[in-house]
């Protein structure tokens, strides 16, 4: 349960299965708030799996340990989107599709109510006393925040995008279904540049899935225990291929979509890993980890790099955060 708390925070979360939950804030948010400041999301959290764990997913360990790889700060986790119907209406709103002209009414509507939001409170702030004028003003703030970022829509909305029409509810039947099509609303996400923050969580730890499709009845969390079996290892191998596979879909979409004088693959930065290099050992060290993506010319592909044992995953992460500014 501590492996995605630590991941992309560094921190070792504090044991408990109640309220008092406390990690530390993780890389994505760090990047969020600063490239955050120029798009309608400051970042995106998805996940395949369902997080509606609560309580002890451990002895002793809290589910919210479990359910995100996003914290804001210590002690505030963020959820994890799993419905692609609920990502399409975040990033785009109550539309049936992705062109223009229905981005476009979303976001006058939006205006719309925000304008007469704001001339309420205005009004309202005159009978107040000095402490709550100042409790509206941090509000009437966040207000202006949200207009700031209709702006960017209002801006970005002309775009042209591929169509996708909003998808059903629920979820796709099997796991590579819906991964692609998580994958395809990211790919959008980027292309019409309303966030440049995205944390995708393919699998959740202990993990009861099975993948009937690829002749897998076993689950997940289960074949990472195989007890060095070669029929429960190959198993395992042939399940993370099919992961692995999802990430280079993902990737051959941001290469095929142009931007700019080249493609988003060239723009975006990718870390693609996990937090146990060996699941039947319970092994935190030696961790793969892929980077891809030319991160705007910044990153040099086509290597294999070794680092000293126990050398942390946050000195990756840092040098990944010194390169876009934070």
């Amino acid at each position: 349960m501590r492996a995605a708390a630590t991941f992309l925070t560094g921190v070792h979360p504090k044991k408990t299965d109640g309220p008092d939950i406390r990690a530390g804030t993780s890389m994505d948010q760090i990047a969020a708030g600063v490239l955050g400041k120029e798009t309608v999301l400051n970042s995106l959290e998805l996940a395949i799996d369902p997080n509606e764990l609560i309580g002890a997913c451990e002895a002793g360990w809290s589910c919210a340990y479990a359910n995100t790889l996003s914290w804001r700060n210590p002690t505030n986790p963020l959820p994890m989107e799993n419905q692609p119907r609920a990502v399409f209406e975040r990033l785009f709103g109550d539309t049936d599709n992705t062109t223009p002209e229905a981005r476009l009414a979303r976001i006058r509507e939006d205006r719309s109510i925000l304008d007469s939001l704001v001339h309420e409170v205005a009004d309202f702030q005159r009978v107040l006393g000095p402490g709550d004028r100042t409790k509206v003003t941090q509000y009437l703030d966040a207000i202006r925040d949200i207009e700031r970022r209709i702006q960017f829509a209002e801006a970005q909305s002309h775009r042209e995008l591929p169509e996708l029409a909003r998808p059903s509810g629920g979820i796709p039947d099997t796991f590579e279904e819906h991964a692609r099509m998580m994958v395809d609303l990211q790919v959008l996400a980027f292309q019409a540049d309303l966030t440049r923050v995205i944390t995708f969580m393919m699998s959740r730890e202990v993990s009861p899935r099975t993948y009937p499709e690829l002749g897998i009845p076993d689950p997940h969390h289960g074949l990472s225990h195989h007890q060095n079996r070669p029929e429960q290892m190959a198993k395992l191998a042939k399940l993370n291929q099919h992961h692995i596979s999802q990430i280079a879909y993902f990737m051959e979409k941001l290469a095929a979509t142009p931007d700019g004088d080249g493609t988003l693959l060239d723009q975006v930065l990718i870390q693609y890993g996990c937090g146990i290099s060996d699941g039947n050992q319970h092994l935190h060290v030696n961790l793969p980890v892929l980077v891809a993506g030319g991160a705007a010319g910044r990153i040099k592909g086509g290597r294999h790099l070794r680092v000293a044992e126990e050398t942390p995953l946050t000195n990756l992460q840092l040098a990944e955060l010194l390169e876009h500014g934070e």
